[in-house]
């Protein structure tokens, strides 16, 4: 009698699986319509996305999610048409899963908004010019309470300092242990936070005295460059072309924005810092200035610095290395004062359209 019943059980459970669509069918059941979409699009546009059914499936609905959010949905395998204005610049990861003959299956694609602002070429003065050491290999600049800060990089020779902006003497320093190499820094609520290339560990100091408070790790296994804050959050550049949003409590991520000129991807943006509602991001290697939009990631900007490296003696050095990067704004006074690795001198200039 045993027997029997095991026999129906597994008889039974065969029909079951028989009645449905294996996980390895599903895959192929549903696609988004290739047709319809292009390769890129630009934030005034809209997203039309409809199914292909090629095996005649009754779809009672199809919900559509864009990086993981859900977006909308439709009825049937209707149209659905989805406004990109507050879409992330960058790819676009759509998922639709699909609802019917009492089961569901998962279908994606890939697009990528790019930017539709053409950025502005800005000018700018030098209204000074002022010393700077030239054995600081220079990372990260910010004026805090009249006071310019500087975190150097170069393992062995990695150091957060106090500077006097008009001598380009440092009054106050603390050395970083020789296996860090150090990146960027910001300045917030009295802390002053500093970053590692590649050592995936920060650093965050009493800005008063520079005593370190406490180490934390990245939310993930990426690169320190460039920091910058808002007042309220705290935005961290990888060398690629995210600018990441953090909480600096947590130093955990909370948002991203993907650096964007046009249709172009803007990688390596290296030091940032925040001046009136825009991100300034020094772009590596190319001796200038992006201003981003913090919000959307679009390049509203650029500040062509080239010609300050002509007026920098770098004798004994590699021209090749010694690139712009260091960006610090003095609301006080309204300029930007602008240096780079091993530069001997520092530039205050005033930026206009």
């Amino acid at each position: 009698m045993k027997k029997h019943k095991l026999l129906a059980f597994i008889l039974l459970g065969t029909v079951l699986v028989s009645c449905g669509d294996n996980e390895k069918d599903k895959k192929n059941l549903f696609s988004i319509e290739q047709s319809g979409l292009k390769a890129t699009y630009q934030p005034q546009e809209s997203l039309s996305l409809v199914l292909n059914n090629d095996k005649n499936k009754t779809i009672d609905s199809i919900a559509y999610y864009i990086n993981e959010k859900r977006v909308g949905g439709v009825k049937g395998n209707n149209k659905f048409d989805f406004p990109l204005a507050d879409s992330k610049l960058g790819y676009q990861q759509i998922k639709a899963i699909v609802y019917y003959e009492g089961q569901n299956a998962e279908t994606d694609a890939r697009i990528e908004v790019v930017s539709n602002v053409k950025p502005k070429l800005l000018s700018y003065t030098i209204v000074n010019t002022y010393p700077h050491d030239e054995t600081s290999y220079t990372q990260g600049l910010e004026f805090y309470r009249d006071t310019l800060f500087e975190g150097t990089g170069q393992r062995g020779t990695s150091k957060l300092l106090k500077t006097d902006y008009k001598t380009g003497k440092a009054y106050q320093s603390v050395n970083l242990e020789g296996k860090y190499f150090g990146e960027g820094i910001t300045i917030l609520n009295n802390k002053v936070y500093q970053l590692t290339w590649q050592e995936n560990t920060g650093f965050i100091y009493n800005a008063d005295n520079l005593k370190q408070i406490r180490t934390f790790n990245y939310f993930k296994n990426i690169e320190g460059w460039g920091l910058c804050n808002d007042g309220k959050q705290i935005y961290q550049s990888d060398g690629t072309e995210k600018i990441w949003v953090l909480d600096p409590e947590t130093m955990k991520e909370t948002d991203y924005i993907n650096v964007y000129s046009e249709s172009s991807k803007i990688k390596a943006v290296n030091e940032l810092e925040w001046v009136n509602g825009k991100i300034y991001g020094n772009v590596y290697q190319k001796d200038a200035v992006a201003v981003i939009n913090p919000k959307t990631g679009a390049v509203e900007g650029i500040i062509d610095l080239r010609e300050l490296k002509t007026k920098v003696n770098m004798m004994g050095h590699d021209l090749g290395n010694d690139v712009l990067n260091g960006l610090a704004y003095n609301p006080k006074t309204k300029t930007l004062f602008v240096t780079g690795k091993r530069w001997n001198k520092m530039f205050e200039i005033k930026v206009s359209e």
